[in-house]
């Protein structure tokens, strides 16, 4: 097993990792300031594309975070490098407005409208979800254009408890349809290559920290890289116990990573 103190970049999860809805975990900042103390860098990694990154600083700084665009990489940042990789006439945007915006500023041929001649669906975390955009998605299935979402997560953490994200809206459309999409975030490695490439760090200076499994642990293990489970979220001991996917660490909470690394 390699040593947390050997790590320089830190990958962090934010929803149920570094705070809930709007609260803060104790330690969140004296973590961050633990970082670039020792010539680290910090990147806040999300699966949630229903915010921009723009939102997420608004958010971070209400908090008491100050933060800048390259401090964050999105699934939706992943998902609009692999869209431009790719040669779509039109593409039906699924999401927010926000997602909307970010697609559109990555200079995609989207649309929110049925029309004949989409070649693509492109689904995100809708916290605007109506039963037409449901409805449209079906009838796209079905027709057999192309079919990408930006995150595999079943649930968002709220202070009230879980509301459903994009796995489990492409579950119903799966229960309609039979059609699955390919899934962009994490698990796969793709935003964690992207973080290595920016800041110059090796994959063993490296390690992914969130609250999740199947998504925030598997893309650690996927990428190559270590991965530090806590409790603080969605991930119990009891689904690390049931999950073939095993962190190579495990914390309570955020606090209690600062307190092993800094020792």
């Amino acid at each position: 097993m390699s040593s947390l103190k050997d790590k320089k970049l830190f990958l962090l999860d934010m929803d149920g990792t570094i705070y809930l809805d709007n609260d803060l975990f104790d330690g969140t900042i004296d973590f961050l300031e633990y970082v670039k103390s020792i010539g680290g860098r910090y990147i806040f990694v999300t699966n949630n594309s229903s915010k921009s990154v723009d939102k997420y600083i608004e958010k971070l700084a209400s908090l008491g975070i100050t933060s800048v665009e390259e401090d964050f990489l999105t699934s939706t940042n992943a998902t609009v490098l692999h869209l431009q990789k790719k040669n779509f006439h039109k593409i039906y945007a699924f999401g927010t407005t926000s997602f909307k915006e970010q697609l559109r500023k990555g200079g995609l041929p989207i649309t929110d409208k049925l029309e004949d001649d989409i070649d693509c669906l492109c689904m995100g975390f809708d916290t605007e979800l109506t039963f037409q955009k449901l409805e449209d998605a079906c009838i796209l299935l079905n027709r057999g254009v192309e079919y990408i979402a930006t995150n595999p997560d079943w649930v968002c953490p709220t202070w009230y408890g879980y509301v459903p994200d994009c796995g489990s809206v492409s579950q119903m459309l799966f229960n309609a349809t039979k059609r699955k999409p390919q899934f962009i975030g994490k698990p796969e490695p793709t935003m964690v290559l992207l973080a290595m490439e920016k800041t110059g760090f090796a994959p063993e200076e490296t390690a992914v920290m969130g609250d999740r499994l199947y998504t925030d642990i598997a893309c650690g293990v996927n990428a190559g890289i270590s991965s530090i489970f806590v409790l603080s979220g969605e991930g119990t001991l009891e689904d690390l116990e049931a999950s073939e996917v095993k962190p190579e660490f495990v914390y309570e909470n955020i606090r209690q990573v600062l307190n092993d690394i800094s020792k």
